[in-house]
């Protein structure tokens, strides 16, 4: 038979096929991972037209309890933080710009945010936007905490790193005994491998920098080796906050040749300031930190402490175009909120909803019809714990924001319609910045 022939019959044969998955999967909404993202009929067949069952209809709505001098629907308020309040001349995150007004009189300390999320603010988008402004506004050098390995090392602007290849990664993903993962949802392990970070964050060039290996628990004392000189790490605790160095230098190089000490990352922070950590986990929504033992969470919150948690997920709660009803994930995240809340004791809490994210529908891409349901759970999780709440859909532009995002020239999202770009993350920080700022003036004002 003719070469060509062949090449010809084998495509005709793959593209019939396909087809026929194609049509499979969207009359019986089968699901395999190599058509997750294609569909070849998507352009004639549209997803509303199919009529997808809502399979949690049955779950009971959430019930919002009425409470005094509270106002639940201020949650719709954008570029604002609300702890429902209803008195708005009052600070929100009370505690947390009164940290803020003492480092900016000259108190000495030290202020940590955790800003926990899934792809919206991997690669340190908007954190690192965040970082910088309240860097510069009230004080400090420094990264904060950066994982040993990260499958977005190369696109990450605020730290260079090299790693060798044979690190063991242990994570929300890979394995199902995590109760002792760090709060970036990973644990590294070694037998020689090395890696080397450059903060790209600090612009004093006269700044001090400690550096700390984060890890954890080992009944022997290990050598490793920083910057090719030894070093022994006592790991005596469940976690361990170790400073393997103290200088003006800006980057690190460790080698752990014992698997039997548990890695965490490494921190770069100056003797006193602001530092925000990054903990994005791509495709997570949260619920996965059920797994991390509460005596665990208690060590991390002695050995390094937090002065305000962020939580901020949501669109992978959106996989699917015509959900509605999310209340079963406010009765699953609640216990984590709740376990959080009683191990970081003094630490406040602010839950940030889910930006905008799109569909297709009729034809064209619209804002997902339940995100509006969803930001409703996810802001009653924020009032029925007593924590704040930030809405992030709403400050940047509401109903099919994503959209106008991803059409503008230049562009602040991407065309997933899922993900804004470095452009459309540092208006989010900015907007989120001036948020803060607004808490603490209102505090400020108050002191006068």
């Amino acid at each position: 038979m003719n070469s060509n022939r062949r090449v010809l019959l084998f495509a005709i044969y793959s593209i019939s096929l396909f087809l026929l998955f194609s049509i499979l999967a969207t009359i019986f909404h089968f699901k395999w991972m190599p058509f997750k993202r294609v569909n070849l009929i998507s352009d004639i067949v549209t997803i509303d037209s199919l009529e997808l069952k809502d399979t949690s209809a049955d779950i009971p709505p959430v019930i919002i309890e009425n409470k005094p001098n509270k106002e639940f629907n201020l949650y719709h308020t954008p570029h604002y933080i609300t702890s429902f309040n209803t008195d708005t001349t009052a600070p929100s995150l009370e505690n947390f710009v009164k940290k803020l007004q003492e480092l900016k009189s000259g108190k000495k300390r030290k202020i940590r945010i955790a800003y926990f999320g899934d792809s919206m603010i991997e690669g340190d988008l908007l954190t690192q936007t965040l970082r910088k402004l309240l860097q510069e506004t009230f004080g400090g050098s420094g990264v904060g905490y950066v994982p040993i390995t990260s499958q977005v090392s190369k696109f990450r602007q605020t730290v260079i790193d090299n790693y060798s290849g044979g690190w063991q990664d242990e994570n929300f993903k890979t394995t199902t005994y995590n109760s002792h993962v760090y709060l970036s949802g990973h644990l590294f392990r070694s037998n020689g491998d090395w890696v080397q970070m450059v903060d790209q964050t600090i612009k004093d060039s006269a700044a001090i920098i400690e550096k700390s290996l984060l890890c954890g628990y080992t009944a022997n004392p290990v050598t490793i080796t920083v910057n090719n000189h030894p070093f022994t790490v006592h790991a005596e605790n469940s976690f361990n906050r170790v400073v393997i160095e103290k200088d003006g230098n800006r980057s690190i190089k460790l080698s752990v040749s014992n698997e039997e000490l548990p890695v965490y990352g490494v921190t770069f922070e100056s003797d006193s300031g602001i530092f925000l950590d990054n903990f994005s986990f791509r495709g997570i929504t949260g619920i996965e930190f059920a797994k991390i033992d509460s005596s665990f969470l208690k060590a991390i919150a002695a050995g390094n402490p937090y002065d305000l948690i962020i939580f901020q997920y949501g669109v992978n709660l959106l996989f699917r175009p015509n959900d509605k009803n999310f209340n079963w994930y406010a009765r699953a995240l609640l216990p984590v909120i709740n376990k959080f809340r009683n191990c970081f004791t003094g630490t406040e809490f602010l839950m940030v909803c889910t930006a905008d994210r799109a569909f297709r529908y009729g034809g064209e891409y619209k804002s997902a019809i339940g995100i509006d349901s969803l930001i409703k759970v996810q802001a009653t999780l924020a009032y029925e714990t007593g924590s704040n709440f930030y809405n992030q859909f709403a400050s940047m532009g509401g109903t099919n924001s994503i959209v106008d995002w991803a059409s503008r020239k230049p562009s602040l999202a991407n065309k997933d319609y899922v993900h804004p770009n470095h452009n459309g993350a540092e208006i989010l920080g900015h907007y989120f910045f001036e948020a803060i700022m607004k808490e603490y003036e209102k505090y400020t004002h108050l002191l006068k």
